[in-house]
């Protein structure tokens, strides 16, 4: 049989790293050979609508001589029932969009490798007329579709995304460590005090981070659909910035344990403060030190500018439709 020819489009950064690794997709039955075509191209970009994305796969499809063509996305998809889908397809046209963040964010490679060859294999029969969609189940499906969209928008690059804010805490981490004000509180606080610091202290980096870098996505209209996605776009804002914020919070706990292990003896700090101190007490003096610092950071994130924080919170096509937005909104005030 003559060898078919497919087209993988894929959005810029992740997507297209994934869409490589899958250059040597091969059908599971072996009846007939799949010469496999990579495009890096953002086919979705400025337009959250399916149908566009369609229309830009089967014209880069025509321009290239595919017989089938697939766009691999982070975008999420979602059916006129509100369901989430991991694949929709337009038979007749032999195109498909894969929502990447659908797949969980973990496996990828053997993940995504078995939707392109389910899918591929459906588009690839010349009589294929079915709805080849593959929802999401009802209850897992959107815990399982934000997992894969705060994987893909990669928390742990929040660290070295603020380098103003972590100087910052740094500092105010190495100074708190070495005054007995703050020693005093330290030995004064109980465990769950030291809990409800601890959270208290990400919960206000994580609110001045969306507040600072106006993270908070807004409807596009009034409908039902755009509210929804709106929640979710914002949930995973937060689950990012969180997940991010507490990775910082153990770094500068575990670089504030190490500082008062090498400056402070606890014998000379209880004869300063007249207290009893051990060297357990320099653990819950570094816990407090790090609640502490941790605020101080994100005060010092105010120093980083507005695209450095969402280069650090977004994945590449999230950061590009914020910034799109955000152009549209100031083109609107200003007419």
């Amino acid at each position: 049989m003559e060898t078919l020819r497919v087209g993988l489009v894929a959005d810029p950064a992740k997507p297209t790293q994934i869409a490589h690794g899958h250059r040597d997709l091969d059908p599971s039955d072996g009846r007939r050979d799949w010469d496999v075509h990579v495009l890096s191209e953002p086919f979705t970009v400025a337009s959250e609508d399916v149908d566009t994305a369609f229309a830009r796969l089967t014209d880069l499809a025509r321009e290239h001589h595919w017989d089938v063509v697939v766009g691999l996305t982070e975008l999420p998809l979602r059916d006129d029932d509100g369901r989430y889908l991991q694949v929709e397809t337009d038979p007749q046209q032999r195109a498909a969009v894969l929502s990447l963040p659908a797949l969980g964010g973990v496996s990828m490679h053997s993940r995504s490798g078995r939707a392109l060859r389910d899918v591929v294999s459906g588009l690839a029969e010349p009589d294929s007329d079915s709805d080849h969609r593959v929802p999401l189940p009802r209850r897992s499906g959107r815990w399982r579709l934000l997992l894969g969209m705060v994987l893909a928008n990669r928390p742990w690059l929040l660290v070295p995304g603020l380098k103003s804010a972590l100087v910052a805490a740094l500092t105010t981490g190495a100074i708190a460590t070495i005054n007995s004000t703050v020693w005093l509180l330290a030995g004064s606080l109980s465990w769950w005090r030291l809990v409800i610091a601890t959270v208290i202290s990400i919960s206000l980096v994580v609110g001045w981070l969306v507040i600072d870098g106006r993270l908070w996505d807004r409807p596009d209209d009034d409908s039902a659909e755009a509210r929804d996605r709106s929640r979710l776009y914002n949930t995973s804002t937060l689950l990012t910035l969180t997940v991010g914020v507490v990775i910082c919070y153990v770094a500068l706990y575990v670089l504030n344990l190490a500082w008062a292990l090498f400056v402070l003896d606890p014998s000379v700090m209880g004869g300063y403060v007249r207290m009893s101190f051990g060297y357990g007490d320099l653990f819950l003096l570094s816990w407090f030190v790090a609640s502490a610092a941790t605020v101080g950071g994100a005060l010092g994130s105010g120093l980083e500018s507005d695209e450095a924080i969402r280069a650090a919170a977004y994945s590449k096509r999230e950061e590009e439709r914020r910034e799109r937005l955000a152009e549209d909104d100031d083109s609107s005030k200003g007419h």
